[in-house]
């Protein structure tokens, strides 16, 4: 039953609709290959690379071993990041 004050999709329906994309694959994929592309580019900065990429364990370590990904295997984080864009700008 429809309130007469909202819009068809307010209320719990309209949360639990927009709520179903948060935990998708595809952006899921999209951030890993952000994070891999962006640190990847900031090892080449001194400055930051040696705040940022400085800890090889623990949280900040993350952040390292995503530019390691992208520093070795940038040929494939390349193609992963036309195939996704692709993929998000014609087949999504």
């Amino acid at each position: 039953m429809r309130s007469a004050g909202g819009p068809a999709g307010s209320g719990a329906e309209g949360l639990a609709a927009a709520m179903t994309n948060v935990y998708s694959l595809d952006g899921l994929v999209v951030f890993a290959l952000l994070l891999v592309c962006t640190c990847a580019h900031l090892r080449h900065v001194p400055r930051i690379k040696s705040w940022l990429l400085g800890e090889k364990r623990g949280l900040w370590g993350v952040f390292y071993k995503a530019a390691v990904i992208g520093t070795r295997l940038h040929v494939a984080v390349a193609v992963a990041c036309v195939l996704m864009a692709f993929y998000v700008l014609v087949v999504k």
